[in-house]
């Protein structure tokens, strides 16, 4: 049997483990031998590749996080660690991969592709929603569900204190998690990399909705901007209010994945193994306007990110 190895790469995502499973299965069916690869472009080097019996992922579509752990590796980099790679694939029998990761581990895979044909099919997965030519990336839906409950649970004290809460999301050059959690948590603050702040005119549009009583207040702040502090400082100087600031971290990246994003990387698996199966050599899964489809992996990765244009307008009234 012709063999498929599924991987993870990049930054953990909830829904990479449904992606997985989803994987594997469909390429059972359609008459493939499935291998999973440990410890992503490490576990390809250092000959970390097992077969896959329905049995090994049939218990992981609850799971947060990845099942096969991610790296980075720099020895991927060098020609002499990817001659050992599809070494240890080759020797398997293994002529087609998976790899359910971001835009870097898609490059990675694209001069392995170049070195030596081995063809591969990319399943967007990152938190940060950032990756080029598709509308929603595994683990997104997750990531924001997490903000919501701690958001909300962090309205409560607010508003038993009057207190103002700076709370600073995941989003080092991309603002999206913090953006949708603005709009969804109705924040009266939202500052991302990706749009101009004034907090002259924040600080007045704030003073005229709470003229005559203090009430609670929610900022939402990207973690690339590097505003929290100096934000938090501001609100209590500015506005008189006690505030306080909230770093939610890593706890963005785990939890088990939503209803979404475990149809969605069914759906992602489904069609990357198909795209295997009908001879596409480097193409990457995406979902545009409600359909799923494939593109060449330099579509994706030489292409600008853009934002939702109608999320940007809704937060541009966050940040003024």
């Amino acid at each position: 049997m012709e063999g498929i190895a599924i991987m993870t790469s990049g930054g953990d995502a909830a829904g990479m483990n449904p992606a997985i499973k989803a994987s594997a299965d469909h390429a059972r069916h359609l008459g493939y031998q499935p291998f999973l690869v440990d410890d992503g472009l490490r576990g390809l080097i250092d000959d970390k590749i097992e077969k896959v019996s329905a049995y090994d992922v049939s218990d992981i579509i609850h799971r947060g996080g990845t099942i096969l752990r991610s790296s980075r590796s720099k020895r991927f980099f060098e020609y002499e660690h990817r001659q050992a790679a599809y070494n240890n694939l080759k020797k398997r029998g293994i002529n087609k991969l998976v790899v359910i990761g971001g835009d870097g581990s898609f490059r990675a895979l694209n001069q392995f592709y170049a070195d030596f044909e081995v063809p591969f099919a990319g399943i967007p997965a990152t938190i940060d929603n950032d990756i080029p030519g598709t509308d929603y990336c595994l683990g997104v839906d997750t990531a924001l569900n997490m903000i919501r409950q701690s958001v909300d649970s962090i309205r409560d004290t607010a508003n038993s204190f009057r207190r103002a809460f700076v709370v600073e999301t995941m989003g080092r050059h991309c603002g999206y998690l913090a953006m949708a959690s603005a709009v969804t948590s109705g924040a009266e603050i939202c500052l991302v990399p990706e749009l101009e702040y004034d907090l002259d005119s924040i600080g007045e549009r704030l003073r005229v909705k709470y003229e005559g009583e203090r009430n609670f207040l929610i900022a939402i702040v990207a973690e690339g901007c590097n505003m929290s502090d100096y934000l938090t400082r501001w609100i209590g100087d500015t506005l008189k209010m006690d505030s306080r600031l909230t770093i939610l971290g890593h706890i963005q990246r785990g939890g088990s994945p939503t209803v979404r994003d475990r149809l969605m990387a069914s759906k992602f698996a489904v069609g990357a193994v198909e795209s295997l199966h009908r001879g596409e050599t480097n193409n990457i899964m995406v979902y545009r306007s409600g359909s799923f489809s494939t593109l060449p992996v330099h579509k994706v990765a030489d292409a600008r990110c853009d934002m939702d244009p109608a999320l940007v307008a809704m937060c541009k009234k966050l940040c003024k």
